[in-house]
């Protein structure tokens, strides 16, 4: 089949759900409602031509580069440059298509708002759609606008996006700066106005206050009832909802459910480890990492995702033989690398190592003194792991753990080592029976970044580069095979 053919066939699949997105080279280029493309021979190779409701453009196809019902990956030729470029093609369900819609109709209403809160500036344009080449998210809509010599970058994310990306704006606001700081020449960019629906501005405002120059970020709140929007001071930044539970409520908590949790880590005691979950009184028991168990009020319920079953007598063999497949699939040194139980939950697996031997990731940490997320959050668990440490001179540490990468790791991190300032600054820890004998250090705690050493975002560093130089971050890289044993390959 010759490749104009290849190119419409696949094409067809991709477009035939009715709409598809096309990129090129990880930016966004265009929406396709229905087959508005066509493709023709020429030579040897095709000649694609596609048109959307912004534009249309035409490309010279050299080969199929990747093939599937959901995605087409065309390597293409442009005219004047020597490289060739990837030109994909998505396609897009329904409710991503009305997503997308309301992102569109939201710019619009943005720009309004925009007019009518700075009379005095000019808005010179405003962008939704993915930019994967410099990190930019699609979820928010992203401009400038000036006034005189001055500009200021805009990121705002709409009333119907979900809580992770609205919490998440300032990690992208920062990026964004960057990139219209770097691409500036006659205007330079003062700051960043960051727009955020009314009432959820609250994470946002507590993570400016970790930044060099807070006084560069502007931060609004919109009602999208009225179309009216309000700065938010950074003074009213406080303290968020989190929280301290007493060590003594722990301590009972691990008392009562002995008997029956004493019982079960006998099945496998290098593997499995109990904690207590904040902010109740169940006590989980994670094997490597992963919960198969949890004693509540004098009952042990087992088993893995939504199916759980009370532990009775009649179901003890059933039980042993969960613990059996745990141990075959969920082993350092399993065959089966890509079995559900070994690839589950990474982040809890790599706690556990840290937890056990904290020592391997910095040898100044006290190995007696090591506790997972503590203060607790209403943010609850975010995918990341929080671990709070000490280290042998009794200065805090604040580990963060990912086992993937993650964009937002940095600015997480950041929040929760405000949280852990803040609770030491109250002499809460203390209070509450953390760190016995230890005399704390008064200096703000050390924060560690952990992951493997190729799974830190790259644009990681624009972030740290805005944040205050009283937060000293170490970023420590461990070996791709951690599971096997952690091994620090780098630390900056």
């Amino acid at each position: 089949m010759e490749l104009a053919s290849e190119v419409e066939h696949a094409l067809a699949g991709v477009c035939a759900g009715g709409l598809a997105e096309v990129h090129e080279n990880g930016e966004w280029l265009a929406a396709l409602d229905g087959p508005q493309y066509q493709v023709r021979a020429q030579g040897d190779g095709a000649l694609l031509h596609f048109w959307g409701t912004q534009q249309s453009l035409v490309r010279r196809v050299m080969r199929i580069a990747e093939q599937s019902p959901e995605r087409v990956v065309l390597e293409v030729s442009r005219l004047g440059r020597a490289r060739p470029a990837k030109l994909e093609f998505l396609a897009v369900a329904t409710d991503h298509r009305e997503k997308r819609c309301g992102r569109e109709q939201f710019r619009s209403r943005l720009q309004q708002l925009l007019a009518d809160q700075f009379p005095d500036e000019i808005v010179d344009s405003l962008a939704i759609g993915a930019d994967l080449r410099h990190s930019i998210s699609g979820s928010y809509t992203r401009g400038l606008m000036h006034r005189g010599a001055d500009a200021f970058a805009v990121l705002s994310a709409g009333p119907g996006e979900d809580s992770a990306t609205i919490d998440g704006i300032l990690t992208f606001g920062l990026i964004w700066l960057d990139l219209t700081r770097n691409r500036a020449r006659r205007q330079p960019v003062r700051g960043l106005r960051l727009f955020l629906p009314r009432g959820t501005s609250a994470i946002t405002a507590h993570r400016l206050t970790a930044l060099a120059s807070p006084q560069e970020i502007e931060l609004y709140e919109y009602d999208s009832l009225h179309w009216r929007m309000r700065r938010i001071a950074i003074s009213d930044a406080g303290n968020l909802e989190t929280w301290l539970v007493s060590r003594r409520e722990v301590d009972q908590a691990l008392t009562s459910a002995l008997p029956e949790v004493e019982r079960i880590r006998r099945l496998a005691p290098e593997a499995i480890r109990v904690a207590v979950a904040a902010p109740t009184q169940d006590v989980t028991l994670r094997f490597r990492g992963l919960e198969f168990a949890r004693w509540r009020q004098g009952l042990v319920w087992f088993g893995l995702g939504e199916h759980q079953e009370v532990l009775t007598p009649e179901r003890w063999p059933a039980f042993e033989k969960l613990v059996h497949q745990l141990e075959t699939y969920r082993h350092p040194l399993a065959t089966d690398t890509k079995h559900r139980l070994y690839r589950a939950q990474p982040e809890r697996w790599l706690e556990t190592m840290v937890a056990a031997d904290p020592a391997r990731i910095d040898a100044r940490l006290d190995a007696r003194h090591i506790y997972s997320q503590v203060p607790a959050s209403s943010a609850g668990d975010r995918g990341i792991i929080d671990l709070l440490g000490v280290t042998r001179d009794g200065r805090l540490a604040v580990l963060e753990l990912k086992a993937s990468e993650d964009i937002q790791l940095v600015m997480q991190a950041v929040d929760y080592w405000l949280r852990v300032r803040w609770h030491h600054e109250q002499d809460d820890f203390r209070r509450y029976g953390y760190f016995p004998d230890v005399e704390l250090q008064p200096k703000p705690p050390v924060l560690l970044l952990v992951a493997p050493g190729f799974r830190f975002h790259p644009s990681s560093d624009i972030v740290l580069r805005y944040l205050s130089r009283d937060i000293e971050i170490v970023r420590i890289g461990l070996g791709e095979n951690w599971r096997r044993g952690l091994r620090v390959i780098f630390r900056q």
